[in-house]
């Protein structure tokens, strides 16, 4: 049994996700679903057989973007809730998720890039997946499309300045990651290089090497706490090799 992990693009990959799941037991099926089968590409899976848990990264693309794999990663995702199994999903896979269950996705007047603090309310300052998170951190994103409207049912745990939705949960075992937390120092180098979103949030990749200098430090340690929290609290223990 496996953690399927949609990867949409060649600078999103679970990077430290990765790291702590497999150091946690788990292997990890990557399904670059953005790619045609001739380049390596692998489709969403017809069924759930062997699935522990879904894992929908980042990447380039829009909801409402021209590809049939969007449709069918949110309806993969849907049926995944649906069946209790573990889901997180990163910035477009938060979003996703967000969209699969009933909730409302749109463009952001300003993309988020780089380092902005985010704060974790009341409920998620007592949601054990957050355990020893700091309330205000810096925390890497890079978005032009937030979710709007979570989906009935579910909770708000943290937020932005400039983007309300920065974690929820759905349910026990479904949560949302709009930051970027599985990024290391040369995942967020990449990210920057060629980034679209940049010039229209008014950076340049200096600036956001400026702020990672600052705020890297603090950041890796809280990311890293958090993906043993999901690891040990969120993941199915009995699957574990």
């Amino acid at each position: 049994m496996a953690l399927v992990v949609f990867q949409h693009g060649d600078h999103v990959s679970p990077g430290r996700f990765g790291v702590t799941f497999r150091d946690h037991g788990f292997s990890l099926d990557i399904r670059r679903v953005d790619l045609p089968a001739s380049a390596g590409g692998q489709p969403v899976p017809k069924d759930y057989d062997n699935v522990d848990g879904v894992l929908s990264l980042g990447g380039e693309q829009n909801i409402g973007d021209p590809h049939d794999w969007l449709d069918q990663e949110m309806a993969f995702i849907k049926g995944a809730h649906e069946r209790n199994l573990p889901v997180i999903g990163i910035c477009l896979g938060s979003q996703l998720i967000a969209q699969a269950l009933g909730g409302k996705v749109e463009p952001m007047q300003t993309p988020e890039v780089g380092f902005h603090t985010v704060s974790i309310n009341p409920t998620g300052q007592v949601d054990p997946l957050l355990a020893g998170i700091a309330w205000n951190s810096p925390q890497f994103c890079s978005h032009g499309y937030e979710i709007k409207q979570l989906p009935p049912g579910a909770t708000l745990l943290a937020s932005s300045k400039a983007c309300k939705v920065q974690i929820f949960r759905a349910g026990l075992r479904t949560i949302g990651i709009q930051f970027h937390p599985e990024c290391d120092r040369a995942m967020i180098d990449r990210f920057c290089s060629g980034c679209t979103l940049m010039s229209r949030a008014g950076l340049t990749a200096s600036d956001v090497a400026a702020q990672a200098q600052k705020h890297y430090e603090m950041f890796a340690r809280l990311a890293d706490r958090l993906c043993v929290n999901l690891a040990t609290l969120l993941l199915p223990s009995q699957s574990r090799r």
